[in-house]
């Protein structure tokens, strides 16, 4: 299955374009494109984000390597303070065509999971691929959803339990507890 669409952001790539060989492409999406983001993450803002992208044939499909580089803006989740910070991070995703014999089979019931194996390919829905939805994706992955700020400490003292009745007691009779 192809990313969901996040944001207006998007860079369609048809597979017959990859066919003769690969292709490299850099994304970087414009101010109104970066607020489209940035909402659709829940982020403050979206100062910057690059995508130095590779797309090569892949069986009947795609191979998508690359790496992306941006600056958010979160809150802290400590002090709600807002703060920029970069991320990165790589890309390597690959998509077949519905139809093809390297699609995964559709599942009804439990699914066998091998955390060492590699992903199954995603099916795309039509003949060409969103590579900005894969960048935006990947960008989610990335995302701490509970972001510290630099130097922030959470300094937490549990409230004292208040003394028993009994404890009352024995402090008014001169009684140690």
């Amino acid at each position: 299955m192809s990313p969901p669409a996040t944001s207006s952001w998007t860079t369609p790539l048809r597979l017959h374009e990859v066919a003769r060989g690969a292709v490299t492409v850099r994304l970087e999406p414009d101010e109104a494109q970066r607020a489209g983001i940035a909402k659709a993450l829940d982020l403050q803002g979206l100062p910057a984000l690059t995508a130095q992208l590779t797309v090569k044939p892949w069986m009947e499909g795609v191979e998508i390597t690359g790496r992306f580089d941006a600056v958010v803006e979160q809150l802290c989740a400590v002090s709600l303070d807002p703060f920029e910070h970069p991320l990165s991070g790589g890309i390597e995703v690959r998509a077949v065509p519905a139809g093809s014999p390297q699609a995964p089979e559709p599942t009804g019931g439990e699914v066998d999971y091998d955390p060492e194996a590699p992903d199954p390919p995603d099916v795309l829905e039509g003949d060409a691929i969103d590579l900005a939805g894969y960048v935006v994706e990947h960008l989610a992955l990335e995302i701490d959803p509970f972001a510290r700020k630099p130097g922030v400490e959470f300094d937490y003292t549990p409230p004292q339990e208040p003394d028993s009745p009994f404890a009352v007691l024995k402090k008014l009779r001169g009684e140690e507890t």
